[in-house]
């Protein structure tokens, strides 16, 4: 960190100090934008050997290989379910992640969702700090880094509106006005979109179509509304350190202001911005399950100096009636040759570990099994 210290600073550099003054102003990032920073603090700043340095995709390679998949949803009904099925399948063993278009989410119900967002961020300091909150037990919360007091690493350039809808339960009434209606539809047709995509997932595994609905394993949403404000030293940090998702499935909504990027064969590639799209990725609890058929996928979001971005992503996790059930690899995926690669870990504990841990590029399932006696998935990492 020392290397990349900002001119004007110190050698005495109390971080705890700067970042518990930054929280106390409950005005996030946008906060500091609104007051005409010029220079990043500190602990925003990422070390050189960080992800922005990391190999990125250039003119030599075979750029062709490189393109994320773009799934038409056109038809999964009837004639063409075969298809898609098959291109669900490939998308979801290699990439671990693609893009939904003609997926029935109303284009209109997308764009509201997204000027929702913006209107929330860009709204009031008064209004907004009404919601902050670092209680992850409240059902609506405004915050900046969730992992902000507890994370060693770097902060990453972005706020968040959370909301958190056990076994699907949305209750308006507690959602901020300025959003509540366009949160309404959106969370409506998502959870429409959560069954099929479940279906075509559990055939795209060789599975009877309503396997995965009926474990309950994406029952409880939660949807995180990104802000990135424009920064004025994009170089020194990222809107999202290089991270896996610990739900069973992401579904996430992206303006056209681009950032998204996947990790793939050592390449950092981008997941351009196509309106009415939808991109999917497989989370680490579905790696988990899958015996690793499913991977999933590395990404980080880079922010900008030019412009705000904007997103809305909705993680799928179990019924909270299973937070206690114990998750392996499903009997149907292993043959007499294919062992189980994680123990089974019960869903408490997977999160409690990836909350102590925060946001970073340790996958909360990558350690393997082992003659350990730890049950626990998040601490089998080790590839």
């Amino acid at each position: 960190m020392e290397g990349n210290a900002i001119p004007g600073e110190g050698s005495k550099y109390d971080k705890a100090k700067e970042v518990k003054a930054f929280d106390e102003t409950k005005a996030g990032v946008k906060g500091l934008v609104d007051n005409g920073v010029k220079e990043i603090p500190r602990f925003f700043v990422h070390p050189p050997e960080n992800e922005q340095n990391s190999p990125l995709l250039s003119d030599k390679n075979d750029k062709s290989s490189f393109e994320i998949p773009v799934i038409d949803m056109e038809g999964f009904e009837s004639c063409r379910r075969k298809e898609i099925v098959e291109e669900i399948r490939k998308a979801s063993e290699t990439w671990g992640l693609f893009q939904m278009v003609n997926h029935g989410v109303p284009m209109g119900v997308m764009d509201d969702m997204l000027a929702g967002v913006r209107e929330f961020h860009e709204g009031t300091k008064e209004e907004k700090m009404k919601w902050y909150s670092r209680d992850t037990n409240r059902r609506v919360r405004y915050f900046s880094n969730g992992d902000l007091l507890v994370s060693k690493a770097p902060a990453n350039w972005r706020d968040t509106l959370a909301f958190y809808f056990p076994d699907g339960e949305i209750e308006p009434q507690l959602f901020p006005e300025i959003c509540r209606e366009a949160v309404r539809e959106y969370m409506k047709e998502i959870i429409k979109l959560r069954r099929t995509v479940a279906e075509l997932l559990s055939e795209a595994l060789g599975l009877r179509r309503e396997h995965l609905i009926s474990m309950d394993c994406m029952e409880t949403e939660s949807l995180t509304c990104h802000y990135y404000p424009a920064c004025p030293q994009p170089e020194l940090t990222l809107g999202a350190t290089r991270h896996t998702d610990p739900s069973f499935l992401t579904i996430l909504l992206q303006d056209d202001k681009g950032g998204l990027q996947v990790c793939t064969r050592n390449q950092w590639v981008d997941v351009p911005p196509l309106h009415g799209a939808l991109v999917v990725n497989i989370g680490d609890l579905m790696q988990l399950i899958t015996n690793e058929k499913f991977i999933s996928v590395e990404h980080r979001v880079r922010v900008g100096s030019a412009g705000s971005r904007a997103s809305a992503a909705c993680f799928f996790y179990p019924s909270t009636a299973n937070n206690f059930k114990p998750y392996g690899a499903l009997k149907e995926l292993l043959l007499s040759d294919n062992a189980p690669i994680y123990r089974d870990t019960h869903f408490c504990e997977f999160m409690s570990h990836f909350k102590s841990k925060g946001l970073d590029a340790e996958s909360t399932c990558k350690q393997k099994t082992s003659s350990t006696p730890f049950s626990l998935v998040s601490l089998f990492f080790g590839k």
